[in-house]
C-alpha cells in the first residue's frame, strides 16, 4: 500500500544505465552525485520527490476528495444521479432533493467507515514493514524500506531482503538468493569488486543486489542505484500488481453479487413493463423501478466486509497479532489444518548444551571447542543452537586463529564450514551440522590421544547408535568434524568438505513448553489438526510430541517424501502427523498436497527456509523476531511466538466470518421479500406501493439499522468449527426466508385495503413502516442461529435498529413525512400493523433455527479448490 501523501506524477529515473552493474560502485556514486558516507536528511527528501517511494508495485492512494468521488462511479449510484436529473427537469423538485440526499448519505457513509478502516489496518501493517540499515548523516539509523532513495548506503546481512537495487561496495563471504529473477535455486556469492568483462544479465552481476532477493550469509553494504519502479523486480510491476487467487469466501462473495444483480434486473424489467402495459407515467415508474433496485442491491457489502475485517485485526492487534493482509481473516476463519515447526512454537526456544560426546560416547571438550570455533566464525543466520554454543562454557577458546573462507549452511548439504589458520600457519576446515549428512562426509574418527582411526562400517554403526540414543532422550544433535588443508590454502567451497574426521557431537535441550499441550486441545476441539514439519530429526521430534500427548497416526521423513509421487504423498500427508527432516521444498509439497486434499492449511514459520511453504500456504503465519524474507512471505505476524496467539486468530477469523454472513443473509430474506412484494403488488395495486422517494428512505433506514454488525457478538458454536462459504445454504436461505417476508407484505396489503380501505398516501405510509419495523427488527432475530434473548446483541448495533425503528415509526407523524407523501395512521392500524410483525418474528425464528439444524445436521464436507 502507497503512502497517501504521494502522487500519481511520473518521476525521474536515476542517472544510472539499465546494466548499472557493469560499473564500479565509485563510478556509481559519482553519477548519484552520492558518497559513500551516506546522504543528508535534506537531500533524501530531494530525491524521495524527484525519484518517488521505493515500492515496486506503486499502489498508490489518491487523495480523499478523489477517493470520495471514485464512489459516485457505481452503476447503482449513477442510474439514481440520472433519475434525479430528470426528477429536476420535469420539476419533481421533491423527489430531486430526497434523491440526492439519499445518495450523498449513503456514499458518504459507506466512504467514511470504509477510510477509517483502512486507516486503521494500514496503521498495523506499517508496525511490521519491513525496514532498512543506512547511512544518514554519518550514522547508521533504521527507516523504512520505502523510505530508501537512489544514493542511499544500505546495511545488508544473513536473513535480510535487498530493499532496492544496488552496488556492492562492501561484501563479507555474502551468499545471496536469486531466485526470483534468475530462477536458479542456489545461492550466489557476492563480491565488492568491479566485474572482470561486462555481462548482460543481473544474474551475472556478482557485484550487485537486487531488490527482493534474499542474503543467505555474510554481511555488507549496498549503494542503492535503483528504487520503485525503476528496479528489476519493478518492471514485473504490472505482475506485481495483480490480486492474489480470490479466496473461497470472495468468490463465494462475488457470486452472490452476481445472483442479487440477476434477480435485480429481471424484477426492474418487470416492474418497467408492468407499468408499462398499465400505462402509468413514465417518470414515475421509472423512479420506481430505480428505488427498486437500489433496495434489492447490497450496496452495504463491500463496507460491512472491509469494517468487519479491519475489526477483527485491531482486536488480534491487541491481542499481539499483526495482520498484514485483510483477506487472511476469510482463511483462518476456514483453517482447519495447523503446520507448525517446533522450536519456539512446541519448546521453550531456550536452547541450551547439554552435553558434548566424543565417538565413544564420552565426554568431549573436543567437541564443544571446534563447534565453538565453527559459530564463532559464522557470519550466517546464527541458529538458536549456535546462541547455545556460544553461551556455552567453552573448555578451551582458541584466540590465535584467524578465519579464511566460510561455506555458509543450505538445506541440501544441512552443513556450514569454517576455513581458518593458526599463527603456524597450519589451515583447517572445521565442519558442523546434521549428524546424517555430517558422517556422510568423514572417513575418520579422532581417538582420545587425537590420532585419526578409520572409519568403517563397524564403527559407523556405533556413531548411528550413539546418535539415536541421544535423540531418543529428547536431544538435538550436531555432528563436528574437522579437515587439515594444505598450507596456503585460502578458500573453500562445499567440494572441500570430504575425507572429515569425526570429533563427536554436541547435543542440545529445548524443553518442551507446557502450555502448548492444553492450547493444541483447544485447536482440536475448534477442530484445528496441528501437524508438525520440521528438519529435526524423527527420533527428537516423537519424543517432543509424546511430552506434549500430540497425536501421531504417522511420521514420513525427507528421504520418505523425496520417494514419493505426488499422488502418493497427497495420500499419505492426509494421515500423517509428523513430517520429519524436510528440505524446504518438500515442506512445500507437502503444504500443497494437503491444500489439494481440500484443506484449509496454515503454516507456522520464521526462518528463510519457510519461505516457500508459506508462500504456498492458504495462511503464512510468522513471527516478529523471524527473518525477513518470512515476513514478508506471511499474513499473519506474531509478536509472541506461541499457539495462543494462533488460536486467538483462528477464532477471530471465523468472528468476521459470521458476522459478514449475518448482512448476506439478512439481505438474501427480509430485503430480497420486501423487494419482490413491491413488485408482485404492481399486478394489482392501481398505484405504485411505495413512492420510489420511500423506497430510498427505507433502504437508507434498513442501511443504518446495520451499520452495528461488524462489532456485534457472534454465537459460540460459530466458533467450535471452521467457517467455509456455502452458497447453497445462502440461497436456501434466500428461497425460504424471502417468500415468508412476502407472505406477511401481502397480508398486510390485504389487512391495508379491505380492513382499512387505505387510500394510496394511507396504504404507502402503512407499508412503509410495517416494511421498516420487520427489516430492521428482524436483524435481531437473524444475527443469532439460537435464541435472540440468550446471546443479547452488541450495544452498537441495538442501538442502530432500535433508532432505525423509532424513525420510521416516526417519520408520518412529522413534516418531513408530509414532504415524502406519507399521512398519520391512526392508532387502530398500528396496533395491527404491530400485531402482524409479532407473528411475523414468531414465523421468522421458527424457520430460521430450522434452516441452521439442517446446516448443522448436512456439516459441509473439505472440498477442493
Amino acid at each position: 500500500m502507497g503512502w497517501p501523501g504521494w502522487s500519481k506524477r511520473s518521476y525521474e529515473k536515476p542517472p544510472l544505465p539499465e546494466d548499472f552493474w557493469n560499473l564500479t560502485a565509485e563510478r556509481a556514486a559519482g553519477l548519484l552525485s552520492a558518497g559513500l558516507d551516506g546522504l543528508s536528511d535534506a537531500e533524501a527528501a530531494s530525491r524521495a520527490r524527484r525519484y518517488g517511494p521505493n515500492d515496486a508495485a506503486q499502489i498508490r492512494r489518491a487523495p480523499l476528495w478523489l477517493q470520495y468521488i471514485a464512489r459516485f462511479k457505481n452503476p447503482l449510484v449513477l442510474i439514481l444521479l440520472a433519475a434525479s436529473a430528470v426528477a429536476a427537469a420535469t420539476g419533481e423538485t421533491t423527489s430531486f432533493v430526497i434523491i440526492a440526499v439519499v445518495i450523498i448519505l449513503s456514499v458518504t457513509l459507506d466512504f467514511v467507515q470504509e477510510v477509517r478502516a483502512e486507516n486503521a489496518v494500514d496503521a498495523l501493517r506499517k508496525s511490521v514493514a519491513i525496514t532498512a540499515r543506512t547511512r544518514r548523516r554519518g550514522e547508521w539509523i533504521e527507516i523504512p524500506a520505502a523510505a530508501l532513495v537512489p544514493g542511499d548506503l544500505v546495511e545488508i546481512k544473513a536473513g535480510d531482503l535487498i530493499p532496492a537495487d544496488g552496488l556492492l561496495t562492501e561484501a563479507r563471504d555474502l551468499y545471496i538468493t536469486q531466485a526470483i529473477l534468475t530462477g536458479e535455486p542456489y545461492p550466489a556469492e557476492k563480491r565488492a569488486a568491479p566485474l572482470p568483462a561486462p555481462v548482460t544479465s543481473p544474474g551475472g552481476a556478482d557485484n550487485a543486489g537486487f531488490l527482493g532477493t534474499s542474503v543467505v550469509s555474510g554481511v555488507g553494504h549496498l549503494l542503492v542505484c535503483r528504487t520503485g519502479r525503476a528496479t528489476m523486480l519493478g518492471g514485473l510491476a504490472k505482475e506485481l500488481g495483480n490480486r492474489a487467487p480470490a479466496t473461497a469466501f470472495e468468490g463465494g462473495i462475488r457470486h452472490f453479487g452476481l445472483l442479487i444483480m440477476r434477480l435485480t434486473a429481471l424484477l426492474v424489467l418487470f416492474v418497467l413493463l408492468v407499468n408499462g402495459l398499465l400505462g402509468r407515467p413514465l417518470l414515475e415508474s421509472f423512479l420506481f423501478a430505480v428505488a427498486l433496485a437500489v433496495g434489492l442491491t447490497p450496496e452495504l457489502l463491500p463496507m460491512v466486509t472491509t469494517v468487519t475485517l479491519s475489526h477483527g485485526a485491531l482486536r488480534l492487534a491487541r491481542r499481539r497479532v499483526i495482520v498484514k493482509h485483510l483477506p487472511a481473516l476469510h482463511n483462518l476463519g476456514a483453517m482447519d489444518l495447523l503446520c507448525t515447526d517446533k522450536t519456539g512454537t512446541l519448546t521453550e526456544a531456550q536452547v541450551r548444551v547439554e552435553r558434548a560426546v566424543d565417538a565413544d560416547g564420552n565426554p568431549s571438550a573436543r567437541a564443544l571447542t571446534l563447534a565453538w570455533i565453527n559459530s564463532h566464525f559464522c557470519t550466517g543466520i546464527r541458529s538458536p543452537l549456535d546462541a547455545a554454543i556460544l553461551a556455552s562454557p567453552c573448555p578451551s577458546k582458541p584466540e590465535d586463529l584467524v578465519k579464511l573462507d566460510e561455506v555458509p549452511f543450505d538445506f541440501e548439504r544441512r552443513c556450514m564450514s569454517i576455513l581458518a589458520m593458526a599463527r603456524g600457519s597450519e589451515t583447517t576446515l572445521f565442519v558442523k551440522g546434521a549428524p546424517e549428512n555430517v558422517l556422510r562426509r568423514c572417513s575418520a574418527v579422532e581417538a582420545g590421544d587425537g590420532s585419526a582411526r578409520p572409519l568403517d562400517p563397524a564403527l559407523r554403526t556405533r556413531l548411528g547408535e550413539t546418535f539415536d540414543k541421544l535423540s531418543a532422550e529428547g536431544l538435538r544433535a550436531l555432528a563436528v568434524a574437522y579437515r587439515p588443508m594444505p598450507a596456503g590454502h585460502r578458500a573453500v567451497t562445499a567440494a572441500d568438505e570430504t575425507d572429515l574426521v569425526f570429533v563427536g557431537f554436541v547435543a542440545f535441550i529445548d524443553p518442551p513448553k507446557q502450555e502448548a499441550a492444553a492450547i493444541i486441545r483447544e485447536l482440536a476441539q475448534a477442530r484445528v489438526a496441528v501437524k508438525v514439519l520440521t528438519g529435526d530429526n524423527e527420533h527428537v521430534t516423537r519424543h517432543l510430541c509424546e511430552s506434549l500427548g500430540l497425536p501421531m497416526r504417522g511420521i514420513l521423513t525427507g528421504e520418505e517424501v523425496a520417494k514419493l509421487t505426488d499422488e502418493a504423498l497427497f495420500f499419505r500427508a492426509a494421515e500423517t502427523d509428523l513430517f520429519c527432516r524436510l528440505s524446504p521444498q518438500q515442506k512445500t509439497r507437502v503444504v500443497l498436497s494437503l491444500r489439494r486434499a481440500g484443506h484449509v492449511v496454515g503454516f507456522l514459520g520464521d526462518g528463510i527456509n519457510d519461505a516457500p511453504a508459506l508462500h504456498a500456504a492458504d495462511i503464512g503465519i510468522s513471527v516478529d523476531s523471524a527473518a525477513d524474507v518470512a515476513k514478508e512471505a506471511a499474513d499473519l505476524i506474531l509478536l509472541e511466538h506461541d499457539l495462543e496467539p494462533v488460536r486467538a486468530a483462528v477464532e477471530e477469523g471465523r468472528r468476521s466470518f459470521e458476522n459478514i454472513l449475518k448482512y448476506i443473509l439478512m439481505g438474501t430474506s427480509s430485503n430480497f421479500g420486501n423487494m419482490f412484494s413491491m413488485a408482485g403488488a404492481t399486478l394489482f395495486l392501481p398505484f405504485l406501493p411505495m413512492l420510489p422517494v420511500q423506497v430510498l428512505v427505507n433502504n437508507l433506514l434498513y442501511d443504518f439499522s446495520e451499520l452495528g454488525i461488524p462489532f456485534d457478538r457472534v454465537d459460540p458454536v460459530a466458533l467450535t468449527r471452521p467457517q467455509r462459504w456455502d452458497m447453497r445454504f445462502v440461497q436456501r436461505f434466500m428461497w425460504v426466508l424471502g417468500p415468508v417476508s412476502s407472505l406477511f407484505d401481502f397480508l398486510t396489503f390485504f389487512l391495508l385495503l379491505h380492513l382499512f380501505g387505505a387510500g394510496e398516501a394511507l396504504f404507502q405510509t402503512g407499508w412503509f413502516v410495517e416494511s421498516m419495523l420487520t427489516q430492521t427488527m428482524v436483524v435481531l432475530l437473524i444475527r443469532t442461529r439460537g435464541n435472540p434473548f440468550a446471546n443479547p446483541p452488541d450495544p452498537v448495533l441495538a442501538a442502530t435498529v432500535f433508532a432505525a425503528a423509532a424513525i420510521a415509526l416516526a417519520l408520518p407523524f412529522t413534516p418531513l413525512g408530509g414532504w415524502l407523501g406519507m399521512v398519520a395512521l391512526p392508532a387502530p392500524l398500528l396496533a395491527a400493523i404491530a400485531g402482524l410483525a409479532a407473528v411475523y418474528f414468531l414465523a421468522v425464528e421458527t424457520v430460521k433455527r430450522f434452516l441452521w439444524r439442517r446446516l448443522a445436521l448436512s456439516e459441509p464436507r473439505p472440498r477442493r479448490f
